[in-house]
């Protein structure tokens, strides 16, 4: 696993051994940023289920200002702060151990983008989702982008709108976009499934 663009570009990243967590593979996470590409620079990104922390790094790499990496396992915050050691992203990257939901539910900061890549069916992206909408996290024009698997929950959710998705295999990539408090849904030509890079 390692870095695909940006500053760091081709760093290598420490991550788990074994099945215990389901990394997203450099195709997915090149796909994501891709799609939010213009999302990225200056962005304050908070990642809820960060896992070894590699898509708040890379947007750090590719210009993010700050990011904040959640996870409840002690495991992942240690690989996480190695990562962000080595890195040299430790000053823009607050790390805690703690649950996701609790977090969004007890900070007061805002969010331009929020990565959200729980463990596939274990039915958190509803949860996640609307903790996301029913708390103030998400700044104005803020973006979501879930990955999920082809079985699980990829659809409209209250609150929010679905801007882009693509599919890559069984993977579902889903950016979302608040929806308009005039009614609107904020949709473009973009929202579509595509299987190409």
């Amino acid at each position: 696993m390692r870095i695909i663009s940006g500053t760091r570009r081709g760093r290598r990243l420490l991550e788990f051994e074994g099945d215990a967590v389901r990394p997203t593979t450099d195709r997915v996470k090149e796909s994501i940023f891709n799609l939010i590409t213009a999302y990225v620079p200056d962005a304050v990104c908070l990642d809820m289920f960060s896992g070894s922390g590699a898509l708040a790094f890379e947007a750090l790499s590719r210009g993010a200002k700050k990011t904040v990496c959640i996870d409840s396992d002690a495991r992942s915050i240690d690989i996480i702060r190695k990562n962000a050691d080595m890195l040299g992203f430790r000053d823009k990257c607050d790390i805690i151990n703690m649950s996701c939901f609790d977090y969004v539910r007890g900070t007061d900061m805002k969010f331009d983008i929020v990565f959200l890549d729980p463990p596939y069916n274990k039915g958190l992206i509803e949860p996640a989702l609307g903790a996301l909408t029913d708390s103030d996290v998400l700044s104005d024009g803020a973006v979501v982008v879930l990955e999920s698997d082809g079985g699980d929950f990829r659809g409209e959710t209250d609150g929010l709108t679905i801007y882009k998705q693509r599919k890559y295999g069984r993977t579902f990539i889903t950016v979302y976009k608040i929806k308009s408090k005039a009614g609107g849904e904020g949709t473009d030509e973009n929202c579509s499934l595509s299987g190409q890079l």
